[in-house]
């Protein structure tokens, strides 16, 4: 079936109990938990190479989506300084997913001399960082960070634009409401379900901004919802209710519009009660094989969408799987892949524009903002052929992911 595009990013994380084991924040060259030291690559320090900063929480119970884009990030500019040409010196800061502390990381690589951002990570600590950026004239893109406050500029439900547009910050992920519209059209298009249950967070603005989409996109789908129930972040432990409402109502797929934490409560709980339906969710899914204690046999077949999956066999996706299985000794989850893209699309869009090193953050702010909403496209780990809406949005296609024998899988 015809594949459609879609606008695209990614995500606010939330704390949630039973939270996941912790990727190891593997020291990289000069890329440290928290200061301002800097990468100490091939031209690094030198007037040669363009500072190019990134953010994120290296420690903490989000440390495995932090861990995940520096080490990406450090990878691409690893290689791009080892071809020659354009360098880069990448300084790598931990924010601990806290807003405050991700502004106070961004002023350090102000003083250290930053030109380009690659972030932040996280949705809440992006929309701080973000409006220092735009204040500042300071290009940023984010691997992973979805909430539309973090472009701003968005329409509220009645059409009113209440923020005005960051037109330096723009998007490498999935944005928080286009992954419902995606994921219903999806789930037809596949023919996944007949009887569609949701069990979403509604304190979580992630969570609700897909679910929102998602239920209006699933009626001009024709699909049909037999259950819908929520949970909160503070009573994210026990899910026989929600579970129970999809079972009684006879639904034979779950659509999980939520963070992998509270998705391995529930596949453990539905397992416990002899309810196995199709399980269905978003990128917020990514990285359920790491949940401390779970058995991840009861991920056996879950399904959901995202722009990268590891063990793709396209030479691109195995090259990269490769080189960062053998830079840190683990397999790249989503985010690794959308922060190596962000390194690379930055470097093209340098070369395009003739930046050099000597240029002020906002001489080369005004150069990249311009060069990659006119006609600019880009192919790479996540996408092929991607743009980027004057929005701060990125249009690229879906892939569908399913966990088998233990691993995630081309859907498709």
């Amino acid at each position: 079936m015809e594949s459609k595009r879609f606008d695209m990013t990614r995500r606010n994380f939330v704390k949630l109990s039973g939270a996941a084991s912790i990727l190891s924040a593997t020291a990289l060259a000069g890329c440290g938990n928290s200061g301002s030291s800097a990468s100490t690559a091939s031209g690094a320090g030198s007037s040669s190479a363009f500072k190019i900063g990134n953010i994120g929480p290296l420690t903490g119970a989000a440390a495995i989506y932090g861990t995940a884009t520096k080490n990406g990030a450090q990878l691409a500019v690893d290689e791009i300084n080892a071809a020659g040409g354009i360098q880069f010196e990448q300084n790598c800061q931990d924010d601990e997913h806290d807003p405050e502390k991700s502004v106070n990381a961004y002023n350090n690589l102000k003083d250290w001399g930053l030109q380009v951002l690659v972030g932040t990570t996280t949705t809440a600590p992006c929309v701080a960082v973000s409006a220092e950026t735009n204040a500042d004239n300071i290009f940023e893109l984010t691997p992973s960070a979805s909430s539309n406050d973090v472009i701003g500029g968005q329409a509220d439900a009645d059409g009113n634009v209440t923020t005005p547009r960051k037109d330096n910050v723009y998007q490498m992920c999935f944005t928080d409401p286009n992954q419902g519209t995606a994921s219903a059209q999806y789930l037809a298009q596949k023919q996944l379900g007949t009887k569609i249950a949701v069990i979403y967070d509604n304190s979580d603005a992630y969570s609700t901004g897909i679910f929102k989409k998602f239920e209006a996109e699933a009626a001009e789908q024709n699909l049909t919802i037999v259950s819908t129930t929520t949970f909160t972040a503070d009573n994210a432990t026990d899910f026989s209710v929600q579970l129970n409402d999809a079972k009684n109502a006879g639904a034979d797929l779950v659509f999980l519009p939520i963070y992998y934490t509270p998705a391995a409560l529930i596949l453990t709980q539905a397992a416990n009660m002899g309810y196995a339906p199709k399980f269905f969710g978003c990128d917020g899914m990514d990285g359920i094989l790491t949940v401390e204690g779970f058995d991840t046999s009861l991920a056996e077949g879950l399904m959901l969408l995202t722009p990268f999956v590891a063990t793709a066999t396209d030479e691109k996706t195995s090259a990269f799987t490769k080189a960062y299985k053998d830079a840190y000794g683990d397999e790249p989850i989503q985010f690794a892949a959308d922060a190596y893209d962000c390194v690379y699309v930055i470097k093209d869009l340098l070369e395009k524009t003739e930046c050099t090193p000597d240029m002020s953050a906002s001489d080369i702010c005004d150069k990249l903002k311009a060069a990659i909403v006119d006609g600019y496209t880009y192919s790479g780990l996540t996408g092929e052929n991607m743009t980027w809406k004057e929005t701060g949005e990125v249009s690229k296609e879906p892939k569908g992911m399913v966990i088998k024998d233990g691993v995630y899988q081309p859907l498709d």
